[in-house]
């Protein structure tokens, strides 16, 4: 690559072959005015990067407090019962309230928590949701610093993400990503979907689970909940707008309440001259294998080899589809099953009963 010098002197060489003052302060104008070309460039990436620092460090300074370690401790050995795992949470209210997941808090005899600034409380467990794999805890302490929760529907693809836990017990950790993909979904432990996931490609450990993801604004708008092993670049939140559905419920009932029907489920395709024939919106239904005996779908009528095709209208093509609604739907109201038994539709009248 030539230099500047070697393009300057090429042309301005005096009759000696040096180069004259006149040239030589040529040289110079030519060297700033290359500086001036470049600077802006250099600029702009500076002034982007500081834009970048600039908001992760903001989002870490507004919600970094807020978040704590989650300790779980198992069956007491000696004078203190003995520490056995640990995960993340994020306080959402200034007396207390801690959002984790379900999974880091599950059957723990003990729970600790501990703060950025040191301090360390006993914690309760308010409640739990395995479905969701979400929980609330609470430690006995006021004006704590908290976390405002945001919108995750208003999520968009390649959007800056951080988040912030304690990784393999190193605390206050942050990593920073984008919002790989939405609406992605999970098999939670109850075997029911957890809906609308968010993707990430923010790097995730263990302990991190429970921590909160959080928009450049620092606004929650997840909980980090899962990892694919053995992957790169793939972590998974449940959305916060799942959570301010869930949250209620647990600081309500300790649980979420869902109806159910007593039955037993599969997915089944449906023969495509019967859909014709029927005129059938649908490729898929819902065979009932089993039911309970004195349960509700029992009561309604149902027998085993039915097809559920609707319920309240809502087109059924999976036992996920049944679970969406019954855990909308109010426990103890009627709903209407429209069911194929043989080739004939019947409609039957259905009461969900709440879920143990």
């Amino acid at each position: 690559m030539m230099k500047i010098e070697e393009i300057v002197t090429t042309d301005t060489k005096t009759e000696d072959g040096k180069v004259g003052p006149k040239e030589r302060e040529g040289l110079h104008a030519v060297g700033e005015a290359g500086n001036a070309a470049i600077d802006p460039v250099e600029s702009s990436d500076l002034e982007l990067l500081d834009a970048y620092s600039r908001a992760v460090i903001n989002v870490v300074d507004g919600v970094g407090p807020a978040v704590v370690s989650v300790m779980i401790g198992g069956a007491a050995r000696g004078r203190r019962p003995e520490m056995t795992g640990a995960g993340s949470g994020v306080i959402f209210t200034p007396d207390g309230y801690i959002l984790t997941n379900s999974h880091v808090v599950h059957q723990a005899d003990r729970l600790e928590v501990m703060m950025t600034d040191g301090r360390q409380f006993g914690a309760t467990l308010i409640g739990e949701d395995p479905s969701t794999d979400l929980a609330v805890i609470r430690i006995d302490a006021f004006g704590l610093p908290y976390a405002s929760f945001g919108n995750s529907r208003a999520l968009r693809v390649g959007q800056l993400v951080i988040a912030i836990g304690n990784p393999l017990g190193f605390q206050s950790t942050v990593s920073t990503g984008v919002v790989s993909a939405l609406g992605r979904s999970l098999r939670g432990v109850s075997g029911r979907l957890i809906e609308e996931i968010i993707q990430t490609d923010v790097p995730l450990n263990p302990g991190n689970s429970g921590g909160p993801l959080v928009d450049s604004r620092g606004r929650v708008i997840g909980v980090n909940t899962a990892i694919i092993r053995m992957a790169q670049g793939i972590s998974f939140s449940v959305p916060i707008d799942t959570a301010k559905w869930v949250i209620p419920q647990l600081l309500r009932h300790g649980r979420v309440r869902r109806g159910l029907l007593a039955i037993g489920g599969q997915q089944r395709p449906l023969d495509r001259r019967l859909t014709r024939a029927l005129q059938l919106n649908q490729s898929h239904a819902v065979e009932v294998i089993s039911v309970e005996p004195g349960g509700p779908g029992a009561r309604a009528g149902l027998r085993e080899g039915d097809l559920i095709l609707s319920i309240n209208e809502r087109i059924v093509m999976s036992v996920d589809d049944l679970h969406r609604f019954l855990a909308e739907w109010p426990i103890g109201n009627r709903a209407t099953l429209a069911v194929l038994r043989g080739v004939e539709r019947q409609r039957l009248e259905v009461v969900p009963a709440e879920a143990p």
